[in-house]
């Protein structure tokens, strides 16, 4: 068999290289078989990854049965809810980044024929379809799986509401030192990515929808035998795919991306994913603007309801059929396309046979007509803003308030935890964009604290940051252009007016052009945060929230 991996293994020049090889402890048979990258994800360090290495041994179990050659490689990865809140957290989106890069670098230095991409957690997904679709070398996407929920005196806990929000009614008295350090001890009982419909699961789901994981992958739970099974499949399709020539630029289409935004719209995930699917469509050669996200909103209904905005856990929707029986509700909406498993969308859509419907409800009565995520334009945001709407309550869909502005994360966590705040305003966080930032950190530590305090329907939040997948609330991220680039948000002070109109898709600061340019006149951009390392290289490079924080 022909491939890629011919060039380090094949004719006489190629002497040193096998002999290399050899040192590895390859057999001699199996030279001629496809060599196959298994890229790990594996990490002490992120409960969603620490049971990876069991995967791995199913992965090799399966390429071997294929009648490929696995060579396992290492990714680094950094968890989202460990580094949130301090300096670390402006590190988390950069590593997408240096993901993706590694995987081109050692793939195209080792001559892979295909991937498999052992992955869970939140950027280090997208990282790795950033590669896959960059390189177009067959691959396919293991995700290791969601965690089960805790339980506290007969019900379940999660790690969002159990111990970011729990800050938060500690603060108010509502919960005992006990129940928080219970709380505490329980809510995150082992293996998995957090048990919501946070970025990490979201993407998960959004992966098999695209057709790049096997049907079942994006829910299945970690540590289950039925995770296993995938793996060893993967394993095994690999090899089939490497056979058919079946790139993931053949899977990943315009048709799958659409796909994929319904989905994520129908389960109301995440707001990083329209950050991921930019950025992984732009490495694919897919055009997809910002403005597809909104117009395909407005006619995808959300069906489940899902932890953070709801009471349903990840492990509630696999068992009520999966990201399958959620694109069978869909219906016509969905496109046919091919997936790696060989079989086309509708034939998986046409093998579901069962759908709670107490997890996912029909397009006619859904939980909200409209899907998950709403983008909003205006003097503030004239390149756009995101917002998770299937979080935002009823009264807070419109909201006009007086702006309390903080130049940084920090700043505005003392102000809420100090009390600051009455109600009625609407809290500006700026220069956590991008360039900013930089790194774009996630703004959980504010919004679970908000809503713990019970403020969740008294204040609004506007940030050039972004929202962990476990926001709910009106909070509204992605703001562009950024303040860091001479964006309207950093021209706002205390006092001034913002409205905030979701249903009619706007956002505007009540300041006048002339006084909004008189302002522009007297800026002037503050020092970078950060000005050595990896990060001061990535603040140069990077470009704005609205074509997904792609590097230059």
């Amino acid at each position: 068999m022909l491939g890629r991996s011919d060039r380090i293994k094949k004719g006489l020049e190629r002497v040193p290289h096998r002999a290399l090889l050899y040192a590895t402890g390859l057999p001699k048979g199996e030279m001629n078989k496809p060599f196959i990258g298994v890229a790990t994800s594996f990490s002490d360090l992120i409960p969603g990854h620490i049971g990876m290495r069991d995967l791995e041994r199913f992965i090799e179990k399966g390429v071997h049965t294929g009648g490929g050659y696995p060579m396992f490689f290492g990714l680094p990865g950094v968890c989202d809810g460990i580094s949130m809140g301090h300096r670390g957290m402006h590190y988390s989106l950069p590593t997408r980044e240096l993901i993706a890069d590694m995987i081109e670098s050692v793939a195209e230095g080792h001559a892979f024929d295909g991937l498999v991409l052992l992955t869970n957690c939140d950027k280090i997904t997208p990282g790795m379809l950033m590669a896959a679709a960059r390189l177009d070398i067959p691959a396919v996407v293991v995700t290791a799986g969601p965690m089960m929920t805790g339980r506290y005196r007969g019900r379940r806990t999660s790690f969002i509401r159990d111990t970011f929000e729990a800050m938060g009614r500690f603060r108010k008295g509502e919960i005992s030192k006990e129940e928080l350090n219970a709380c505490e001890m329980g809510a995150c009982p082992g293996a998995g990515s957090c048990q919501g419909l946070y970025t990490a699961n979201t993407m998960n789901c959004l992966t098999e929808a695209m057709g790049m994981s096997l049907p079942w992958c994006g829910t299945a739970l970690a540590n289950f035998a039925e995770k296993r099974r995938i793996a060893f499949d993967s394993g095994v399709r690999i090899v089939e795919l490497i056979k058919k020539n079946v790139t993931p630029r053949k899977i990943m289409t315009r048709a799958a991306f659409e796909n994929a935004i319904r989905a994520d719209l129908a389960l109301g995930g995440s707001s990083n994913t329209v950050l991921h699917l930019l950025a992984i469509a732009n490495d694919a050669g897919v055009k997809l603007p910002l403005e597809l996200f909104d117009s395909l909103s407005r006619t995808t209904p959300h069906i489940t309801s899902l932890e953070p905005v709801g009471e349903f856990y990840m492990e509630d929707l696999h068992w009520a059929g999966g990201v399958a029986a959620v694109l069978k509700r869909l219906g016509g909406m969905i496109k046919d396309n091919p997936t790696v498993s060989g079989k086309r969308v509708k034939a998986i859509i046409n093998e579901v046979d069962y759908i709670d419907g107490r997890v996912i409800r029909t397009v006619n009565d859904p939980y909200h007509k409209e899907g998950g995520i709403a983008v909003l334009k205006g003097n503030i945001a004239p390149l756009g803003a995101v917002v998770k709407q299937s979080g935002v309550s009823e009264k807070m869909m419109r909201f006009s308030g007086k702006a309390l502005v903080f130049d940084s994360e920090e700043a505005a966590m003392k102000a809420i935890l100090g009390r600051r705040l009455k109600g009625g305003e609407v809290i500006v966080i700026r220069y956590e964009g991008p360039k900013g930032g930089p790194g774009m950190r996630e703004m959980l530590a504010p919004t679970a604290t908000l809503v713990g305090m019970g403020l969740g329907d008294a204040v609004a939040l506007i940030t050039d940051g972004r929202f962990s997948g476990g926001t709910r609330g009106p909070c509204i991220g992605h703001i562009s252009p950024e303040a860091m680039e001479g964006g309207a948000i950093a021209l706002i002070k205390d006092g001034d007016v913002i409205e905030v109109d979701i249903p009619a898709r706007k956002i505007e600061l009540k300041v006048n052009g002339a006084e909004l340019e008189e302002r522009r006149r007297k800026w002037k951009p503050p020092a970078p945060k950060i000005k050595t390392g990896w990060l001061s290289r990535y603040a140069r490079a990077v470009t704005s929230a609205n074509t997904g924080a792609v590097l230059k």
